[in-house]
């Protein structure tokens, strides 16, 4: 059993992982950090070769530079809610592009550097944490999720591609905390799985919906190939 089920005196129900059920989300998580580290040790060593340990600095210094920015203008925009469920999940103005945007610079390591760093600002600024294995799952796992733009940074069409990549990720992530964590909270007639689908659906894909459009505008996509240009040189 990876859950136990617990019914207050309202009829509310709550799903709390047994032990099992926490070294099975231990496991998955150390697995998903390995392969990360893995990529990420791929994806650095194909886009830093500089000639010599001065450029490597010089880069390394620009990408957190531009890394830290990104955390600061994502902070900002999160706290631009344009809409808010009162148990989680908001629907802001272009953050997870924002967040994403280190890894289509940089590659995939410096895209799940910023996005678990940005995961911790998240968790600090407005936490909502239930467990401490939520904690990992909602914050650090989902918005590191958003690195995963990093994987198309080479290709055509790498932002997009990568950003819907990211987008998924973190949507996977966020249905596995809703059935989890949060089933007691699913409407009335719904399975836990579909509702936190549906759920977390709703205000992911909104924001994604926007973002992708906005993508697609030609001057934006000018604007963030001179910005990349500016951020790789």
């Amino acid at each position: 059993m990876l859950y136990k089920v617990f019914v207050n005196e309202w009829g509310e129900t709550t799903y709390v992982p047994t032990t099992l059920g926490n070294m099975l989300l231990i496991v998955v998580i150390v697995t998903l950090l390995l392969i990360a580290v893995l990529f990420s040790r791929n994806y650095t060593n194909r886009l830093n070769r500089p000639k010599d340990a001065s450029n490597r600095r010089k880069l390394t210094i620009k990408q957190l530079t531009f890394c830290a920015v990104a955390i600061a203008l994502g902070t900002v925009l999160a706290n631009i809610k344009l809409f808010h469920f009162p148990t989680g999940g908001s629907i802001t103005l272009l953050s997870m592009l924002v967040i994403c945007l280190p890894g289509y610079f940089f590659g995939l390591g410096a895209g799940l550097m910023t996005g678990f760093a940005y995961g911790i600002l998240q968790l600090l600024i407005d936490p909502y944490v239930l467990f401490p294995m939520q904690l990992i799952v909602d914050y650090l796992l989902a918005f590191g999720a958003l690195g995963l733009s990093g994987l198309f940074t080479e290709t055509k069409n790498g932002l997009l591609k990568g950003y819907i990549t990211a987008v998924l990720g973190r949507y996977i992530f966020a249905v596995l905390s809703g059935c989890i964590f949060f089933g007691s909270y699913a409407w009335e007639g719904w399975g836990v799985l579909p509702y936190s689908m549906v759920y977390n659906g709703i205000y992911i894909f909104a924001e994604a919906t926007v973002s992708v459009i906005v993508i697609l505008l030609p001057p934006v996509k000018l604007a963030i190939g001179n910005i990349k240009k500016l951020a790789i040189e």
